[in-house]
């Protein structure tokens, strides 16, 4: 792991600007790694890239191999010859300024199809194939095949069931009868070539983003949720490894006790793994899943880790947390195990919330950096761990995350009282020029925490309308973009400076 000081901005892709509905990985995201080199950061964190499930959330992903397709760019199809400019017409209909994915969906797949269909075709006229070479599409299917197949297998079904959770599909699916998914790789080989070459297109283009932000000393920092969405290939392909019942429905669901802030909990409604069975194979599905996204990143944020070391288990039949059980999670023999096929694993724990002793013991020998978020630093107790004064070196530190309110909305909406009295001290708001985000991020840059990271809504100081999701809210998340004219150069150059001045551009 890259143990320089370092800075850098979350932005996750969807929210890159673009004219066709939805930030791509196209022109902007290579215009987005040059405003990071010039304002000398040189972290790019972004949210999970699947294919995004319920609510557009990326944490309630149809795969976690997979790529989302959504974000795969038109523009350089258009210059293989696999899309017209006019295929594009219903896509620039679509707002710039947020992602209406209602009418988003129905159009990009259309327009995603048309171009597996003129590529389809064009294979079978000698001299008129388009700028993609099938052998490279074949190749790319074959190194992938372990979990590409069943990826694309269980979206060619999902399509033929109407989009309906798998075990809504015919019981001969449901139960993966062998002779039964035979037939479907014959009569749907041509959805199933669909999706394959869909994603394909997905790690090219993402491949020539990771190169780019390699060329400018940037490194891409992932997110791993710890567990994966019921209605995905993953657990319909891996019945066993989850505590499911006879008809596939969750046993045991994920989620988190009641605390202060929540009376019932939270109940997140992911199916509880087996760990007794991954532990039994050697992990290898997680050992396949980890390797899968540091293909693809050079740092991984790894989503509730306290649950490796005791995580909340709820029965499936009650709607809220408060009659779960803490159990015991896999603990360090898990991640030695990684770490035996692996090598050192350069994860970031998200320790945030109520962390026990264990934890941060499990955290501290595997020596992953934990986490510090600025919006919960004021109470007015000098003490608090996540107050700059008391960070130490192996650790990320946030002026907030994406499920936070922006930072200038936190300050005029949430941060009240004595909290507010005692960060207005803190921050010398009385004797320093400049706004409050302003004040936050330079006292996040001066610490000694090894990284820092910053949402771009608050190095540009918006307010609580470009917020990313307000957990627990079931519409309207995912949604914020930032449009060109957004980004304020001299926001950009005050973050070069303090980047430079307190030791964080690598030079």
């Amino acid at each position: 792991m890259d143990a320089r000081r370092a800075s850098g901005i979350l932005l996750h892709v969807t929210s890159l600007p673009s004219a066709y509905g939805i930030g791509d990985l196209g022109p902007a995201a290579f215009s987005f790694i040059e405003t990071l080199a010039r304002s000398s950061q040189r972290i790019w964190q972004v949210l999970p890239l699947g294919p995004a499930g319920y609510g557009a959330s990326p944490y309630s992903s149809h795969s976690t191999f997979a790529g989302n397709p959504l974000l795969i760019s038109p523009e350089p199809l258009v210059e293989t010859g696999l899309l017209t400019p006019d295929d594009l017409s219903p896509l620039r209909e679509l707002p710039n300024g947020f992602v209406d994915y209602a009418r988003l969906l129905p159009r990009k797949t259309q327009v995603l199809r048309t171009a597996f269909e003129r590529y389809r075709r064009s294979r079978s006229r000698r001299g008129t194939e388009p700028g993609i070479d099938a052998a490279d599409v074949r190749r790319f299917r074959a190194d992938h095949a372990e979990w590409l197949e069943t990826y694309a297998l269980y979206a060619a079904l999902k399509e033929q069931h109407d989009g309906a959770a798998w075990t809504d599909w015919d019981a001969e699916f449901v139960a993966r009868d062998p002779d039964a998914l035979d037939r479907a790789r014959h009569t749907l080989s041509a959805d199933i070539d669909r999706h394959v070459f869909w994603q394909f297109l997905f790690h090219r283009q993402w491949s020539a983003v990771r190169a780019a932000c390699h060329a400018r000393d940037i490194r891409l920092f992932g997110d791993l949720p710890i567990y994966v969405a019921h209605d995905s290939a993953d657990v319909w392909a891996n019945q066993d490894l989850f505590r499911l019942d006879d008809h596939g429905h969750p046993e045991t669901v994920a989620g988190v006790p009641p605390d202060y802030f929540s009376p019932d909990g939270q109940r997140w409604g992911n199916p509880i793994y087996r760990w007794d069975r991954m532990r039994s194979n050697g992990y290898r599905w997680w050992k396949r899943r980890m390797a899968r996204i540091l293909d693809r990143v050079d740092l991984v944020r790894l989503d509730h880790f306290r649950g490796f070391d005791a995580y909340w288990e709820i029965p499936a039949d009650h709607d809220t947390a408060v009659n779960g059980a803490w159990r015991d999670g896999p603990g360090i023999a898990f991640f030695e195990s990684l770490e035996e096929d692996l090598g050192p694993l350069p994860v970031v724990a998200e320790d945030l919330g109520i962390i026990t002793d264990s934890v941060r013991t499990l955290r501290d020998r595997m020596d992953f950096p934990g986490m510090a978020v600025l919006q919960f630093a004021f109470d007015d107790d000098p003490s608090n761990a996540f107050l700059p004064h008391n960070y130490d070196r192996n650790l990320v530190a946030y002026t907030g995350t994406h499920d936070n309110n922006t930072l200038q909305g936190w300050w005029n909406e949430e941060l009240h009282g004595d909290g507010r009295a005692y960060a207005e001290r803190y921050l010398d708001l009385d004797r320093c020029d400049g706004p409050a985000h302003d004040r936050c991020l330079r006292a996040l840059l001066r610490s000694v925490a090894d990284r820092v990271v910053t949402p771009l809504q608050d190095v540009l100081g918006l307010g609580p309308e470009a917020r990313m999701n307000v957990p627990g809210e079931p519409g309207g998340n995912w949604r914020w973009r930032y449009t060109p004219d957004a980004l304020d150069e001299a926001a950009l150059d005050r973050l070069r400076e303090l980047t430079e001045t307190f030791g964080r551009a690598g030079r």
